[in-house]
């Protein structure tokens, strides 16, 4: 298959009642060796506590062969489970290593390294299933794009709720009319990752730990036994991206699936006074998207932690969840569930056929996409390009302007001083170009 093969000319060839799910463009396995369907995977795992955890759960059907992590407490305990699996602390070392024994990676750690362990693993001809968000920063993402699509390896970005049924139901709802054309989207997440100052004091690592390594990417700066590793580094801008970059990938990949967004033309931030260390504890941000085909320019506005809605345009609305605005109606939905308003005027709504199928797991539609060359939803042709719309609200946010987007050269017109942002400084040896 070609790897500019779409999903609408896959499902064309295959059934129209699969037609639906054509959303993108897949990745193929044009350059990758591509295996029997029978054939188990050689799967090299980065990371493996936590969500990586989850991760090597959802890929322990293929043949589980290396495992890398800075702390030896989680590298021993994986290890318990896979005693014959090879171990290392750098996945540099182990792609080294590794070099014609492994098909696949599953990288899955702090932001700051996803790009850096994805785009080694690409370039080694290795199919790749990365953690959300994609990448640490706008720029990275278009470059592991660019990557996967000249490498021809199968692809999928951790955003587990993709396969999940209810966002297949909201795409079909939307994409029918059911509400008209929709101009507008809030897109809300009450949890908040910010706030904090560097500590003063600093503290041996433990021995289990190779800070060094840890740190990888980022700039150095001194261990503190309760502020990093393992769980608060999302709150730093060195190591993660907030909330936004949590969760937006999670809740802003549904209006991206149901209204085929790519690239905003604009984004605009309002929050708390910048920190240059630490993300905010709620952040707005509103983007623009231009018209694609048929459907009308639309305004999307993402609220998280302390900034989150109440209400929208009448509606109660819970903690956390995306609203479309339409001509005709609006829309509620999260991961679970959608509501139609006003509520009388839908009160006998019969939803469309559906014609997105069912998916049998994000992991397993990724395995096997190594395997046959069969589409991913989640590939980063489209995980790559919503990751940039996600951090693009970040950028806008610490530059404290309405940012002009210029996608195609990933530069703001009318801000040059957010090109720090956009891109950053790598410690030597872990560069992303």
């Amino acid at each position: 298959m070609s790897q500019n093969f779409s999903r609408r000319d896959f499902m064309k060839s295959t059934s129209a009642g699969v037609a639906a799910i054509s959303t993108g463009l897949w990745t193929g396995t044009a350059a990758a060796k591509v295996r029997s369907v029978n054939e188990g995977l050689n799967i090299a795992c980065v990371g493996t506590a936590n969500r990586a955890l989850a991760d090597i759960n959802g890929v322990a059907t293929e043949n589980l062969v290396a495992f890398v992590d800075v702390d030896t407490t989680y590298l021993g305990r994986i290890g318990q489970r896979f005693p014959e699996a090879r171990k290392y602390s750098d996945y540099r070392e182990m792609l080294d290593a590794e070099k014609g024994k492994i098909d696949a990676v599953v990288v899955a750690t702090t932001d700051h390294h996803h790009a850096p362990a994805t785009i080694r693993a690409i370039r080694q001809g290795l199919h790749v299933y990365c953690e959300k968000p994609l990448t640490h920063t706008v720029q990275e993402a278009r470059i592991i794009a660019e990557a996967a699509k000249e490498h021809g390896v199968a692809t999928q970005m951790g955003t587990q709720i993709h396969a999940g049924d209810n966002y297949r139901r909201v795409v079909e709802v939307i994409q029918s009319g059911a509400i008209g054309d929709v101009t507008e989207v809030h897109v809300w997440v009450g949890k908040g990752w910010g706030g904090g100052e560097r500590p003063a004091e600093s503290h041996e690592p433990p021995a289990s730990l190779d800070w060094n390594l840890w740190l990888g990417p980022a700039p150095e700066r001194p261990y503190h036994k309760s502020t990093y590793h393992p769980g608060q580094w999302r709150r730093w801008w060195d190591f993660g991206q907030g909330t936004l970059g949590d969760m937006g990938c999670h809740y802003m990949d549904l209006p991206f699936w149901a209204l085929k967004l790519r690239h905003p033309t604009s984004a605009e931030a309002t929050g708390p006074e910048v920190h240059p260390e630490t993300c905010p504890h709620g952040l707005s941000v509103t983007y623009e998207f231009p018209q694609r085909g048929d459907m009308v320019p639309v305004k999307l506005t993402w609220s998280d932690g302390n900034m989150i809605p109440k209400e929208i345009h009448g509606q109660r609305v819970p903690a956390n969840g995306v609203m479309f605005v339409g001509t005709e109606g609006m829309m509620f939905a999260d991961y679970g569930k959608y509501r139609l308003f006003p509520t009388d005027k839908f009160s006998n709504f019969q939803p469309p056929e559906k014609t997105i199928p069912a998916s049998f797991g994000h992991h397993q539609e990724w395995i096997k996409a190594c395997k046959e060359g069969s589409p991913t939803l989640c590939n980063f042709d489209y995980s790559g390009a919503l990751t940039e719309t996600v951090l693009l609200g970040n950028v806008a946010y610490r530059t404290g302007k309405k940012l002009e987007w210029d996608a195609k050269s990933l530069t703001a017109t009318n801000a040059p001083e957010a090109q720090q942002y956009i891109q950053k400084q790598y410690t030597k040896g872990w560069e992303v170009v």
